[in-house]
C-alpha cells in the first residue's frame, strides 16, 4: 500500500464536488485500502478545523455530523505519523510547511494537492517526493507505483 499525504483541499473538494470527481476517487481509493494517507498533528487540526466550517460546506449534502462521521472514517485509514524535526522547505505559505515535513517524515513518495504552485515554491526540495494534483495522481495510477 502506498503511503501519501493527502492536502485539506482534496477532503473538500471530495466532499462538495459531485459523484466521479478526481478527489472523491482519491478517498475511494482510501476505503479500498489501496493507498494509505499520513497523518500529523498539524494536518489533524487542519481537516478539523476546516470540516467545521459551516460556509464551506454550503453545497455539501452531508451536515456537520456527518461530516464528522466521514472524518472519523478516513482517519482509521491514517498512519499517524510524529514529526520530529522540521524542515521548514520555506514554502510561500508558512501554513503549507508541515504538509512537506509529514511527508518528509512518513516516507511518503506523493503529496495529492490541488495547490500545486505553492507546495512546490520551496526552497528545499526531496527528489523523491513528487506533488501531484488529483487528476494525475488518478490518470498515472500513482497508488500502484508507490507499493
Amino acid at each position: 500500500m502506498g503511503k501519501i499525504v493527502i492536502d485539506t483541499n482534496i477532503i473538500v473538494s471530495a466532499l462538495i464536488s459531485r459523484s466521479g470527481s478526481y478527489s472523491r476517487k482519491i478517498i475511494e481509493k482510501v476505503f479500498d485500502n489501496l493507498i494509505t494517507p499520513l497523518m500529523g498533528e498539524a494536518l489533524f487540526n487542519e481537516y478539523t478545523e476546516v470540516t467545521n466550517r459551516h460556509d464551506i460546506f454550503k453545497l455539501c449534502v452531508l451536515n456537520k455530523k456527518e461530516r464528522l462521521e466521514f472524518l472519523q472514517a478516513f482517519m482509521k485509514c491514517c498512519l499517524w505519523c510524529k514529526i520530529y524535526y522540521n524542515w521548514r522547505p520555506n514554502l510561500q505559505d508558512e501554513g503549507d510547511n508541515h504538509i512537506i515535513e509529514l511527508a518528509v517524515a512518513g516516507g511518503a513518495n506523493y503529496i495529492v494537492t490541488k495547490n500545486i504552485k505553492d507546495l512546490k515554491s520551496g526552497e528545499l526540495l526531496f527528489k523523491k517526493l513528487q506533488i501531484k494534483t488529483p487528476d494525475e495522481f488518478i490518470k498515472e495510477k500513482l497508488w500502484e507505483q508507490s507499493q
